[in-house]
């Protein structure tokens, strides 16, 4: 499965990059992320539940930040296994440019599975990845860019829209 996208993020690309090397912000996107650990040079060990149609699954695994042009690109990629359920693994080649006041902030997702997850057939296996990608790069932009209104706040667990740009004094 692979898809390409694009965000006009509300921020310098200073502090857009900041924020994608940031593992608070970074365990704070990825859906159903329940710890994260380790830095962006030595690589992240993550635990991630997730449930694909009828397989619910915990993942253990890696994730890693590799071809990294400071301020401009990285890729992020990840790998887990989840018991009986079998295995995910993907990535995402993020790219970032100046648009104005904003920062556009494009990618290209690639994912697999195997185990049971590779049974539920390819048409499930893409929409949630889909999905997930695009609950990712929402939640990022969210924590990155500030709330639209004062005391907006997303909904659930989730932190106040632009958290990270408010830690960064921005």
């Amino acid at each position: 499965m692979q898809l390409n996208d694009q965000r006009d993020i509300n921020a310098d690309p200073a502090t857009v990059w900041a924020a994608i090397l940031d593992p608070e912000v970074l365990k704070a996107c990825i859906p159903g992320c329940e710890s994260l650990t380790g830095s962006p040079e030595e690589g992240y060990e993550a635990v991630v539940v997730q449930k694909v149609g009828p397989v619910k699954a915990r993942f253990t695994g890696v994730v890693t930040l590799s071809d990294i042009v400071a301020g401009q690109s990285v890729r992020i990629s990840g790998e887990g296994k989840g018991g009986p359920a079998g295995f995910a693994k993907g990535g995402a080649h993020v790219t970032l440019a100046p648009d104005g006041a904003c920062t556009r902030l494009s990618y290209e997702v690639e994912a697999s599975v195997g185990g049971k997850l590779a049974q539920l057939g390819s048409r499930i296996i893409d929409g949630f990845a889909k999905k997930l990608a695009d609950e990712f790069f929402q939640r990022f932009q969210d924590a990155v860019e500030g709330p639209e209104e004062e005391g907006e706040e997303t909904e659930g667990d989730q932190p106040k829209k632009g958290w990270f740009k408010r830690v960064l004094g921005g």
